[in-house]
């Protein structure tokens, strides 16, 4: 049985989460603002967090940034009344992977836990090398972090799943629809230009600092991560 943490102010929301989530199986500890939330995640061991945004105390986006520092990549499903595409900017950048607006289906819900769920399950199977690899730049899998040419970068969560994504198949043209899916689940409106925005959030801090370009736009087709360099001297 899953244990989901859900750290929601609202009495009535957060009554109703645990009374859906334990008839769909799953086991629920309620927290009713980010301080509590945190207190019970470092206490106990979760499958799952549901946050909302907006909360007392200490908000949705501080609190998970600070789940993201104890654990990595326990799935996160943030919460909100909130939907421009800049608060969804936020909610990623902060560690969040996926977002859902208020009021919600509980059974589109229930379908993105599973999904994630799915997902966490099968990345925790494979048996990962220590570091990836590409050209110059140099993924380190267990602290998550990034350097090129020995230099650091500072990536937010969201920018280095897809830079991951995007190393994991290098040399390959991926479309937007593509990374839509695998690195944002498909479940954001792929009508906005998300993908172009952490494009260039990449390129500018994997390329504009060093001599060459690994991160290549295809007009009409999508974007590739390639040393062309390499290919020259082929």
């Amino acid at each position: 049985m899953y244990c989901i943490l859900v750290v929601e102010d609202e009495k009535r929301v957060a009554e109703l989460l645990k009374k859906g989530l334990e008839e769909s199986g799953y086991a629920v500890e309620l927290a009713s603002d980010g301080i509590k939330g945190l207190t019970l995640f470092a206490s106990f061991s979760f499958d799952f967090v549901i946050s909302d945004i907006l909360m007392p105390k200490m908000d949705g986006l501080t609190f998970c940034k600070k789940i993201r520092q104890i654990n990595p990549s326990v799935p996160i499903l943030m919460l909100t009344a909130l939907g421009t595409t800049d608060n969804k900017l936020e909610g990623f950048d902060a560690g969040a992977d996926d977002y859902m607006v208020k009021p919600f289906d509980f059974r589109e819900l229930d379908a993105r836990i599973k999904v994630l769920m799915k997902r966490y399950e099968a990345a925790n199977a494979q048996i990962i090398p220590d570091d990836m690899i590409y050209a110059d730049l140099k993924i380190h899998l267990a602290s998550q972090t990034v350097t090129r040419q020995g230099v650091n970068i500072k990536l937010t969560p969201k920018e280095y799943n897809l830079l991951l994504y995007m190393v994991q198949h290098a040399e390959r043209v991926l479309t937007r629809k593509e990374i839509a899916k695998e690195v944002w689940n498909t479940h954001f409106d792929t009508g906005t230009n998300f993908i172009d925005v952490y494009i260039s959030y990449l390129r500018n801090k994997i390329d504009k600092d060093f001599s060459t370009s690994l991160i290549k736009t295809r007009p009409g087709m999508g974007f590739i991560l390639i040393d062309e360099t390499n290919e020259d001297k082929n």
